[in-house]
């Protein structure tokens, strides 16, 4: 393909040049005397200066698992909880990500607080949450998102939207308002135990900042500093 041809190489005006788009990650630094003791001091710290710069959706984290032949697949979820054992998530076991996560438990993190110029990259494996954990989230969940939950089956193909709306009618009248929705068994919590957290702090020419907690056994504890050792890496 000739250099003419390469969408962001040509002179059309109607079309953005990707290989000149750059910003100036300026904005801060990240030095190891400023770090947190810990990598759940150091999450909750850029989580809250996230909220207080109304960073849209911070608790958005993309999460990559892998097929049984090894294809990474990834794909953007929430964060619903977090303390010392680690990161908590929902979804449908039946889903993509769901099988994949029986298959290969071990995940990437990524929450990618661009507005910030900060990345947070946590890698580690799952375990699936106890079922009154899910339960007690589920029930938490406003009512049409647990119609959703037993209306989708997710992942699996779907001729026409019209399906779900009519499947959301028919769950909405089997349980009316002020019944109870049962938690399907096919929906839960995973936990998400981190073996590894990298901040990452963009600097002036493409100079970052990255340091990385990385846990010394693997019943690490992220409020605890003797389970951690912090290296920096090159950008």
């Amino acid at each position: 393909m000739g250099r003419g041809m390469l969408w962001g190489m040509t002179h059309d005006a109607r079309k953005p040049d990707l290989a000149c788009m750059r910003v100036n990650h300026d904005l801060a630094e990240l030095r190891e005397e400023n770090l947190a003791a810990t990598p759940l001091a150091q999450f909750e710290r850029w989580l809250q200066e996230a909220i207080a710069m109304q960073i849209p959706e911070p608790n958005a984290m993309v999460l990559a698992t892998t097929t049984s032949a090894g294809q990474p697949v990834s794909r953007v979820v929430l964060l619903k909880g977090l303390d010392a054992a680690g990161f908590r998530f929902f979804t449908n076991y039946r889903s993509r990500k769901g099988r994949e996560l029986a298959e290969n438990p071990r995940v990437s993190l990524l929450f990618p607080w661009l507005a910030m110029q900060r990345q947070i990259h946590v890698l580690g494996a799952v375990t699936p949450l106890p079922p009154d954990e899910s339960s007690a989230y589920f029930h938490s969940r406003p009512r049409d998102s647990q119609l959703a939950v037993w209306a989708s089956a997710q992942s699996a193909p779907l001729a026409a939207r019209d399906e779900l709306t009519a499947r959301m009618a028919t769950l909405a009248a089997r349980w009316p308002a002020g019944t109870e929705i049962p938690r399907p068994d096919f929906w839960g919590g995973y936990l998400v135990q981190a073996e590894s957290i990298e901040f990452w702090q963009g600097r002036p020419s493409r100079l970052h900042d990255r340091l990385r907690f990385e846990a010394r056994h693997p019943a690490a504890r992220l409020d605890n500093p003797a389970d951690w050792q912090i290296r920096r890496y090159c950008p």
